[in-house]
């Protein structure tokens, strides 16, 4: 047993100080003030104890892509603090797709990923950003429900256009296999999108991005996906994708608000030439476009950077913590990570005053061991 203390620890909803995590083996015992009790205590000082961040919005870090290099890319984000993350996929043919899904099951059966995420083939070709336009489908049932079965329920999300042909149909056989059905890389309208809500849609992919700005008479998604309550809205907070003032102000009247990195191969790795699916990607000091044009093409963000990034525009750092951790858990629905509490998994970041992260515990092994 090994009682982790510190000057403050985060449970996912609460900051406690001080506070005390209690672990045995990969699993969290307890959590509250620090008392006497069995195990070794490692008292971590003047620091912030904080579950590992839960990234469910990523397509890779560290040259690689999780689609052909999981753990290289997994491991990058890890250093960074993030010891849950979705491989996402960017769109491909059905039969590429199927095969992903197939080789990245059994990482997600082993506990190594969180899940899976299907951004596309799925979507607008007026907002399709980093994805190859000639794949893009209308959602027919058959083909939706060929790529989950082909997960064994470990595709946890999958984005769609709700203007779509079949959209509205597909959406209900996504939530009716378990799955979140996300709004994303779409044209649709105000209308379009509250459909798309009450037919079980319950994620925003990266909002603002990839879809009509918000107007005075055609609000399009940006409104809808905001005003209900039953929407998660992720939020990429590079700095480069949204205004720093802006992500401040939706942390601040959305209760939901999840932070994403989106990131791709390059995150963690130099300027120069990359590749997102099949589509060539150059990075210049660190913001990723479509070669040759101004289309930005995921992110190199890790979410310690971007937890960093909205507590300096104002963000109270629980509610930014919240927004890396509990927050993308409930999101997904899902109750082994995101908090410290009896029974979930032992992952936890230690962060300093300027909240960058000194020491990750994964698994209930510490990566970088403190001293105690």
């Amino acid at each position: 047993m090994l009682r982790v203390r510190a000057a403050r620890v985060f449970t996912g909803t609460q900051m406690l100080t001080p506070g005390e995590l209690v672990l045995e083996g990969e699993a969290v015992v307890a959590v509250g003030a620090p008392e006497e009790g069995p195990g070794e205590v490692v008292d971590l000082g003047d620091v912030t104890l904080a579950p590992g961040y839960v990234d469910v919005h990523d397509h890779g870090g560290g040259g690689a892509a999780f689609a052909d290099d999981p753990a290289t890319a997994a491991a990058l984000h890890r250093s960074h603090g993030t010891t849950a993350v979705v491989a996402s996929l960017v769109t491909q043919s059905l039969d590429e797709l199927e095969a992903q899904i197939r080789r990245l099951a059994p990482l997600v059966d082993a506990g190594d990923l969180l899940g899976i995420h299907l951004e596309g083939p799925w979507l607008s070709p007026d907002y399709k950003g980093a994805h190859p336009v000639d794949k893009l489908r209308d959602p027919m049932r058959a083909d939706v429900e060929r790529l989950l079965d082909a997960g064994r329920g470990t595709v946890r999300m999958v984005t769609i256009a709700p203007e779509r042909a079949g959209a509205l149909e597909a959406i209900a056989a996504i939530v009716d296999r378990g799955a979140v059905a996300a709004i994303g890389h779409t044209a649709a309208t105000y209308e379009q999108t509250l459909a798309a809500i009450d037919a079980g849609a319950t994620g925003a992919t990266h909002l603002f991005n990839a879809m009509p700005g918000l107007k005075h008479r055609e609000p399009g998604p940006v409104l809808a996906l905001l005003e209900d309550m039953r929407v998660w809205p992720e939020l990429i907070a590079d700095g480069v994708h949204l205004r720093p003032e802006l992500v401040a102000w939706v942390m601040q009247v959305n209760d939901r608000v999840v932070l994403v990195t989106d990131a791709m191969a390059a995150t963690g790795c130099a300027d120069g030439a990359y590749v997102l699916g099949d589509l060539p990607v150059e990075v210049t000091d660190g913001v990723a476009h479509i070669a040759g044009t101004n289309t930005i093409a995921g992110s190199t963000l890790t979410l310690d950077r971007a937890v960093a990034h909205v507590i300096a525009a104002g963000v109270a750092p629980e509610v930014a913590l919240q927004a890396a951790t509990s927050r993308p858990a409930r999101y997904l629905g899902l109750a082994s990570v995101g908090t410290f509490a009896p029974g979930t998994r032992a992952d936890a970041v230690v962060l300093d005053a300027a909240w960058s992260v000194q020491r990750v515990l994964y698994r209930g092994s510490w990566l970088d061991a403190p001293s105690s």
